[in-house]
């Protein structure tokens, strides 16, 4: 049987990832130690992930173990010799990590280097999928021309409108401390794959979805402001008009990609990945269809200041996935994204007996 190594199995891609490898016949071990709760306090805790999983799917085995520890990251990898492992722990935060640079730092760039040397080391033929992110153009996809429209900013440029391509610098801009983290780590997976030969990717999301979304204010776009609507809580836009534009891709979708990734691999490559133009949207476009959806109104504040390095507007272009696995695309669409995330709040307050 072959096996799996999953950090961050608990957030939303990781356990994703488990879910749909598990179904596909892998022995999954899944790395967690709901640091997200300590990030993000209650509201980000991922302990009832970390249990559906262990109820649900009988290959799965947890392992509580903080990347940052780095003997423990050397021996699990020693001992389990994972045929892949897909790492997506992290602090996941862009405004979280001006206030905690050493353990966003810790987390993010030395805990990938520990993964990276661990497999090295002791399973150098395993497939390694990175989850970086597109924070690592800092703002750099801010100097495209732009055309305001009634709800969204758009590329003025045809040139651009297939959206944001891997030739985009990834220095030179503003990228909060965050995106640097992710900066560093990214290279290092490209370079454990151009320098030692090993089966290495970074897959650069846009915004990652899916109805397993902890959501909370700091991350976790789409979770949080259906929650927010759902909840009757006012959400706050900062800046850009609340014109700003991302694209939006489920989780599933992104462990189709690995899947195909892992089935032929490549080393040192990098991925811009996420839901395309067909699945992107503005933040008032968001309130028109979780209003069409729920039939509630939603609350909100105008923050007239955008987050320091914000995207103003950022679509993936998916050409070079797509012509590099021609078998794989986008199968879920914007509208069906909203629709599960809806329920899965529903379904997470009745589950706790809080009305909505």
């Amino acid at each position: 049987m072959k096996r799996m190594l999953v950090t961050g199995s608990s957030g939303l891609i990781g356990s994703e990832v488990c879910a749909y490898f598990h179904g596909q016949g892998w022995s999954i071990h899944g790395v967690d130690n709901n640091t997200r709760a300590t990030f993000f306090g209650p509201q980000g805790d991922t302990r009832w992930n970390q249990r559906r999983l262990q109820a649900d799917l009988k290959q799965f085995r947890h392992h509580e173990l903080d990347i940052r520890d780095r003997k423990g990251a050397l021996a699990l990898i020693q001992e389990l010799k994972p045929d892949v492992i897909v790492h997506t722990a992290a602090q996941p935060s862009h405004d979280l990590a001006a206030k905690i640079p050493f353990d966003d730092f810790d987390t993010n760039a030395v805990g990938t280097l520990n993964l990276l040397e661990a497999t090295r080391l002791h399973r150098p033929g395993a497939v390694f999928v990175h989850m970086s992110t597109n924070k690592v153009y800092g703002d750099a996809p801010n100097e495209l021309p732009l055309v305001e429209q009634d709800k969204r900013w758009d590329y003025a440029s045809p040139n651009d409108f297939d959206g944001i391509t891997e030739h985009m610098r990834i220095d030179q801009s503003k990228h909060s401390l965050f995106g640097a983290s992710k900066v560093a780590a990214d290279v290092m997976v490209q370079e454990y794959g151009r320098y030692f030969g090993m089966k290495t990717c970074c897959l650069r999301g846009g915004c990652l979805t899916g109805p397993n979304h902890s959501g909370v204010e700091l991350h976790g776009f789409l979770s949080y402001l259906v929650k927010c609507n759902l909840e009757g809580k006012k959400y706050s836009i900062f800046g850009y008009k609340g014109k700003q534009v991302r694209d939006n891709i489920h989780s599933l979708d992104v462990a189709r990609f690995i899947h195909a990734f892992i089935e032929n691999p490549r080393s040192g490559e990098v991925y811009n990945l996420g839901g395309g133009r067909g699945n992107s949207c503005s933040i008032y476009e968001a309130f028109d269809m979780i209003e069409a959806i729920s039939g509630r109104k939603m609350l909100y504040e105008y923050v007239d200041k955008n987050r320091e390095g914000d995207h103003i507007c950022y679509i993936s272009n998916l050409k070079k996935m797509t012509t590099q696995y021609p078998g794989w695309g986008i199968t879920k669409t914007l509208k069906h994204i909203f629709e599960e995330i809806h329920q899965s709040w529903l379904k997470r307050a009745a589950a706790v007996n809080v009305p909505i």
